[in-house]
């Protein structure tokens, strides 16, 4: 259920990442390339033929550590708010696309596709879209998307053309344009998307249609209509906001019932929500409910990608609707990558190298996981994350482990790194040190290897 402007995020505070990294010495060094590093999400769902994106909005894009995962990590974008008709139209006839444009000018920039979302919807329109006549209520609506839509056009590859229009049981939601234009009005505003932008994939949104059921159902006859009849559908958006544990267990079966009546299919909006805070097996469950998700389409051929809703926890819309609830998405507050993102990335055919896990000796409950996230001959890519386990904030970390012969490391960001002899040191930095119960940051790291390149035995976490 897409989250208007005002709940849908929360934004990071300014000092959330201050600098790239630290070295031992005190210099300033940018993270590496991903050159050197394992393929990232959208090129492993590119590898497959699909895509895996992110949403995103627009005040997000003046955080600098956002847009450089934002930039890099995914293939495609989905304007999350501002292609919405409260934006677009704000008065009649007057529109407005100075907000969208700058979404779509970013993954443009970044060679990223773009989802439109959305054409019609009974949330988020203007006061004035309420009080049009009945008689009137068609043209605007066809006006609206030929507008929209033809803006776009050559910009948006796929169009959420019509979201949300069905109640839980399968009968239609009584909307504005329900009540005033009936059951008709989704075949409109197909037929005018086509004509705005002929090349555009047409798709129909909706949340909890991904199992089969009674709004399913509703749903698939609906298609299956607009098949027969000829009415200008691409494609079933299934948004996929779940709860953890609940993933459905007839999801591949409806993504590929859908996919039989000649459309492709989409996980538009994927979150997996869990009671806060987060601990280890709650991780464990929601990392195993993505791998779901994502094999769930992987199996299915006109399962054309995956967009998470937003991919950092500190911008997901669940903790404002959902009081307690959060912890939904791929990365933390602080952009390290969770369990979740790990068994996606495994999931799309992405390999990783043995982490360990050590509980802090102080018995304060902070942890630290070691990975190996890329690896080429003489060279290796690694992350530790940083874990409170506590009931409380701690307010500095320190992490510790041996390295093997041959090893060294060369550049460390998000830490302050020390070394002696074979003994590694890395303290957190000054802005990452603060870290709230059940929460977590990560830091990286550069590294050389001759003969193996082992993964320690064991990693300590104290803190401070």
């Amino acid at each position: 259920m897409s989250a208007p402007a005002g709940r849908a995020r929360r934004v990071l505070a300014a000092t959330a990442v201050a600098v790239a990294g630290t070295l031992a010495v005190g210099m300033a060094v940018a993270a590496p390339s991903t050159a050197a590093a394992d393929p990232t999400l959208g090129q492993l769902a590119a590898a497959k033929g699909r895509y895996f994106g992110s949403a995103t909005d627009n005040p997000t894009l003046n955080n600098a550590p956002y847009t450089a995962v934002l930039g890099s990590e995914f293939n495609q974008i989905t304007v999350g708010n501002t292609q919405k008709w409260q934006y677009t139209e704000p008065s009649r006839g007057r529109f407005d696309y100075s907000q969208a444009d700058q979404i779509v000018a970013f993954a443009q920039a970044h060679n990223q596709i773009v989802r439109g979302h959305t054409l019609v919807w009974h949330n988020q329109l203007p006061d004035w879209v309420n009080s049009v006549p009945s008689g009137e209520l068609l043209g605007v609506m066809r006006n609206h998307i030929t507008n929209v839509a033809g803006h776009y056009k050559g910009k948006v590859v796929h169009w959420d053309v019509v979201n949300e229009a069905f109640e839980e049981d399968g009968t239609r939601r009584q909307s504005v344009f329900q009540q005033k234009l009936g059951d008709s009005y989704i075949a409109e505003a197909f037929k005018a998307a086509r004509a705005a932008d002929p090349n555009a994939k047409l798709y129909y949104n909706d949340y909890n249609i991904e199992g089969i059921g009674a709004k399913s159902d509703a749903v698939y006859n609906l298609v299956r209509s607009f098949k027969q009849q000829g009415i200008p559908i691409d494609g079933v958006g299934l948004q996929a906001h779940l709860i953890l544990g609940q993933v459905p267990s007839t999801l591949q079966q409806n993504i590929q019932r859908f996919a039989d009546l000649g459309v492709d299919v989409a996980i538009t909006e994927l979150d997996i929500r869990m009671r806060t805070p987060r601990d280890a097996t709650k991780d464990a469950q929601q990392a195993a409910d993505y791998r779901t998700v994502t094999n769930a389409c992987l199996a299915v051929t006109r399962c054309v990608g995956i967009t998470v809703w937003d991919f950092s926890d500190g911008y997901s819309w669940i903790p404002s609707v959902f009081p307690g609830e959060g912890a939904a998405l791929i990365y933390d507050e602080n952009f390290a990558k969770k369990p979740s993102y790990w068994a996606t990335y495994e999931a799309l055919g992405g390999t990783t190298i043995t982490t360990t896990t050590t509980t802090g000796d102080n018995g304060s409950g902070c942890t630290a996981t070691y990975r190996v996230t890329g690896q080429w001959n003489g060279g290796f890519q690694g992350e530790v994350t940083v874990r409170n386990n506590s009931s409380t904030a701690i307010s500095g970390w320190t992490v510790k482990w041996t390295l093997g012969a041959g090893q060294k490391l060369n550049n460390v960001w998000n830490g302050t790194l020390t070394t002696s002899g074979q003994d590694v040191s890395v303290r957190n930095a000054n802005y990452n040190g603060s870290v709230g119960a059940g929460g977590s940051t990560s830091f990286g790291f550069l590294g050389s290897w001759t003969g193996s390149n082992p993964v320690p035995a064991t990693v300590t976490c104290t803190t401070a």
